[in-house]
């Protein structure tokens, strides 16, 4: 039997929309993750020291990314704030801050808390959640957090959580795409990721001269480029200065993949939709990645 937490309706506001060095969009699944981690020490600091939060689902249930497109113009330009101000109360050099508000919703998978203590736990985490910040966003509100169970052998138990996550869309990985793309065709990455974001226009002109337009991408659904992690570009080192004397340091470079936006009656294994941390020592990637199965 897995025991879950559903964090409903988290409405965050002025989260950070610079999910890496170039995209800018839905947060990066570090973000979420991250936060989920930070949740989890504090229980742990808070009494309930074996409490370990396992995998994350993430669902979009709004979106409003803080940009601007005048009348006429071919891209948008991003809405600054322009604060804090300096010393003399003026408003100081602009510096592009991409934001976003949105509203998700947290499926956290989770193991450490006996059923005596649950309804502590859980009215930790609701009175918790307020001063925290999410992907570096404020808390605005939150719904009453509720704890669900899923006993595999019962397929009708999953249908009970993903219509909990309704009306939204489930964030799953896509990285079986581009590794496909690069295994049929002499692509690097770039180009596999670049090749299933753009968009195709062809026309065709029939035989009365009569001409349509079509517009499509290389593969179905709702591909987003989505940063999963953290490549390492140095060696493991004591570096000068450093704010932890203790833990090694090394210099790393955001990892970018597909990412695929899906209605959760899609979802036929939860796993699909749930991230954990992963690390591939040998290759140097610290990266969050789900059990990547295709959608139906």
């Amino acid at each position: 039997m897995r025991r879950f937490l559903l964090i409903p309706h988290i409405k965050i506001h002025n989260a950070n929309a610079m999910s890496s060095p170039y995209t800018i969009g839905f947060p990066a699944m570090t973000a979420w993750l991250g936060a989920v981690h930070a949740l989890q020490r504090h229980a742990q600091q808070q009494g309930f020291s074996d409490v370990n939060f396992l995998k994350v689902g993430v669902s979009c249930h709004a979106f409003d990314l803080q940009v601007y497109k005048g009348r006429g113009d071919f891209i948008s330009s991003i809405i600054g704030t322009s604060n804090p101000l300096d010393k003399d109360g003026n408003r100081p050099a602009f510096i592009e801050e991409a934001r976003c508000h949105l509203t998700v919703s947290l499926l956290i998978e989770y193991d450490g808390v006996r059923k005596v203590k649950l309804n502590d736990f859980i009215a930790l985490i609701n009175q918790s959640l307020p001063r925290f910040k999410m992907a570096s966003g404020d808390i605005l509100s939150v719904k009453p957090i509720e704890e669900l169970y899923l006993n595999e052998d019962e397929p009708s138990e999953l249908r009970k959580i993903t219509n909990k996550l309704m009306l939204g869309h489930v964030l799953i990985e896509r990285r079986d795409l581009m590794i496909k793309s690069m295994n049929s065709g002499k692509k690097d990455a770039l180009d596999a990721l670049l090749d299933h974001l753009k968009l195709m226009h062809r026309v065709k002109q029939d035989n009365d001269g009569n001409v349509t337009w079509t517009t499509q991408r290389l593969e179905k659904g709702w591909l987003v480029p989505i940063a999963v992690g953290f490549q390492g570009i140095s060696d493991l080192a004591i570096a000068q200065n450093q704010r932890d004397s203790t833990t090694p340091h090394r210099f790393a470079e955001s990892v970018l993949t597909l990412g695929e936006f899906v209605m959760p009656y899609r979802i036929h294994d939860i796993d699909q939709m749930l991230w954990q941390y992963h690390v591939d020592q040998s290759q140097n990637l610290y990266l969050c990645q789900t059990n990547n199965t295709q959608t139906a």
